[in-house]
């Protein structure tokens, strides 16, 4: 969340135990500000559907969360295997956070892999849950252990806590007619069971949830509410778990409103629904399925009350190719991908440019080049946005910076490719789609005005009194030409790729009207209006953190720890990548340094350097994950005191 936070310990993102509790005849109940849970295990155990079901109940008490999904790319990597290790990681608090959490607290650990993979990421003392009947001779040598981690002392500095959560699912489940195999696939159901009972979560949306999964097998339903509950018993009646915690509802954090707990790809859809709706035309999403960003292709697939029509293509060149058709034909056209489908769809994209029809590019990226790392977090599409087509075909981009960001930042590019009638970039990324936040549900009277006029008739009046209709005949504030929809009596005009006589649409290869023509298009980009970069200032800063896009979470909590230790530094988040705000340049003036984390290799910071001549710094990562809060202020700190 965003909301601003006033003392030191909040404003570094930090937290520690509090004072702690013992109602007569219980556990004893400490009172915590933050915890990290991470969940992990084999690809098949449900860690992606046991961590969203955590977070949905968190998100039920008030808590202010940030998630991190984070699963292998294959749709069932080999079993038990570092490569198949699924995880999520879950950061929960009882004030405003920005971003998932650098080191979780808590660590689930289904199998030998996952207790592999991810104990180098615990700091010492973090309690480490383990499913004991996992550790078997062939599944520790699977992943490299010559001896079991739970006998030879190498967990001595962590609160481990082994549980044989297989067979105590197994035997609270033995009264259904149940075989072995499918009983031990509610284990994840147990370990929720028990992570709700320590962190005091809510358990009726989890059973109202299992019950409806599972409508028509009444028996797996029913089998799952009861591990679930197997769970929260062990917990409370265990001597293993002598303490449980309270994290309180984030009262402070939030605005006055309605809140629920969404991701970005969720966000994104909603964003575009609404923004069909505030245009008042029909939405149409042309899309081929590919990782990231298909979510936004399934759930729009759900909206045809709100006249919302999807098409999943044959490939990715045919969706963007049908989502052009259906804004030629007066749709919000919609095309979906991630960075390789961008790169078969560019020469669609430089044909919405030369047709001048609004087309909202989504562009979910992940790690690359080629198919590179499908479900893994990258911002290196970038360069591929602002240059990636044949000529000068200039193109606005847009970035959102949080999950719940994407729902604002899919109504700010329909505006402008309704505005100024041009295909627009919306950058996301994989650690925005996935990753989840609370988002307070906007009011109606909220939400912009994105309606558009259509060109009913002749709007230019020749030398000898005719009364014609010119298809790029401009608006003379937006440059923006008329949008005359197919079937219109006397609005006739062609289209196609070659280029047009200014004001005519007729083809044209004269030298003079293609230069014309060249910088027109760009005029207009540039003359898109877009509101000032606000810039997060503290008297004495000499050194400006510039971001754009997913990076917002870590370098907002980074900054935050750096100023709580006495540190003045500065920062702006670009939500606009084409065109700049106006005032950039000016805001860049102001400072000695300007350092720019990317997680590419310096995309933004190669622009700010070519546009402004400003000495930027890049710190970048490249490594499939989203930066950590105390690795940035590490490097920001070192940008400071150089």
């Amino acid at each position: 969340m965003t909301s601003q936070v006033s003392s030191p310990a909040e404003q570094a993102d930090e937290a520690v135990v509090g004072e702690q509790r013992r109602p007569a005849g219980a556990k004893d109940v400490h009172k915590l500000d933050r915890v990290i849970i991470r969940f992990a295990g084999d690809s098949g155990d449900g860690m992606q559907l046991t961590g969203d079901r955590f977070t949905s109940e968190t998100a039920s008490f008030g808590n202010d969360l940030s998630t991190l999904p984070n699963f292998p790319a294959e749709i069932r990597a080999p079993a038990g295997t570092l490569p198949g290790v699924s995880s999520f990681q879950l950061h929960f608090a009882d004030h405003d956070i920005l971003t998932p959490g650098d080191a979780p607290n808590v660590l689930v650990a289904m199998n030998p892999a996952a207790l592999k993979a991810n104990i180098g990421d615990l700091p010492r003392g973090a309690e480490v849950i383990v499913n004991t009947d996992e550790f078997t001779k062939r599944a520790l040598q699977k992943v490299g252990y010559t001896a079991s981690p739970l006998e030879d002392g190498s967990l001595d500095g962590y609160h481990v806590h082994p549980v044989p959560l297989t067979a105590l699912t197994v035997e609270a489940l033995k009264e259904f007619d149940l075989s072995r195999k499918e009983a031990e696939r509610s284990k994840n159901m147990f370990a929720l069971g028990l992570l709700s009972w320590m962190y005091h979560r809510p358990t009726d949306g989890t059973e109202t949830f299992l019950k409806t999964k599972f409508a028509k097998k009444p028996d797996i339903a029913a089998a799952n509410i009861a591990a679930f509950r197997a769970g929260w018993n062990f917990g409370e009646t265990t001597e293993d778990f002598a303490v449980s915690y309270e994290v309180a509802p984030a009262t402070t954090a939030f605005p006055v409103g309605t809140y629920r707990n969404i991701s970005g790809n969720l966000a994104l859809s909603y964003g575009l629904v609404a923004a069909s709706r505030q245009a008042d035309l029909p939405l149409f999403l042309g899309s081929y399925p590919i990782t990231p960003a298909s979510d936004i292709l399934h759930e729009l697939s759900k909206h045809k009350n709100f006249g919302v029509r999807t098409f999943q293509a044959e490939d990715e060149i045919a969706g963007i190719g049908a989502a052009l058709g259906a804004a030629f034909g007066g749709s919000l056209a919609v095309t979906t991908t991630s960075g390789p489908g961008v790169a078969l769809k560019s020469e669609t994209i430089g044909l919405a440019v030369s047709l001048e029809l609004p087309l909202l590019v989504v562009d979910i990226q992940r790690g690359g080049p080629s198919t590179g790392l499908p479900t893994k977090t990258e911002q290196a599409d970038l360069l591929q946005a602002m240059y990636g087509r044949n000529g000068e075909a200039p193109v606005p981009v847009v970035a959102p910076r949080t999950p719940a960001d994407c729902f604002d930042a899919a109504l700010e590019a329909a505006r402008i490719a309704l505005t100024y009638r041009t295909p627009v970039f919306l950058l996301s990324d994989g650690y925005l789609a996935n990753g989840s936040e609370p988002w307070r549900i906007p009011e109606l009277d909220e939400l912009p005005d994105l309606r558009v006029r259509f060109a009913q008739g002749p709007n230019h009046t020749l030398d000898d009194g005719t009364e014609v209709f010119w298809p790029y005949k401009r608006d003379p504030e937006t440059l923006a030409r008329p949008w005359a929809i197919p079937g219109t009596p006397g609005l006739e005009h062609r289209i196609g790729g070659i280029e047009k006589q200014d004001g005519t649409g007729n083809i044209s290869y004269d030298p003079a009207n293609h230069e014309f023509m060249v910088r027109t298009r760009q005029a207009k980009i540039d003359g898109i209006v877009v509101p000032d970069l606000e810039v997060d200032d503290e008297p004495g800063a000499n050194t400006l953190v510039l971001g754009w896009g997913s990076t917002y979470g870590p370098i907002t909590a980074a900054v935050r720890r750096l100023r709580a230790a006495g540190q003045p530094i500065a920062q702006a988040h670009l939500r606009h990548l084409n065109p700049f705000p106006r005032n950039l340049g000016q805001v860049l003036e102001r400072y000695d340094k300007v350092v720019i984390p990317e997680m590419n290799l310096g995309q933004l910071a190669t622009l700010i350097r070519a546009r402004y001549l400003v000495d930027a710094h890049s710190y970048t990562q490249v490594n499939g994950m989203p930066f950590k809060a105390e690795q940035l202020a590490a490097a920001l700190k070192e940008a400071i005191d150089g």
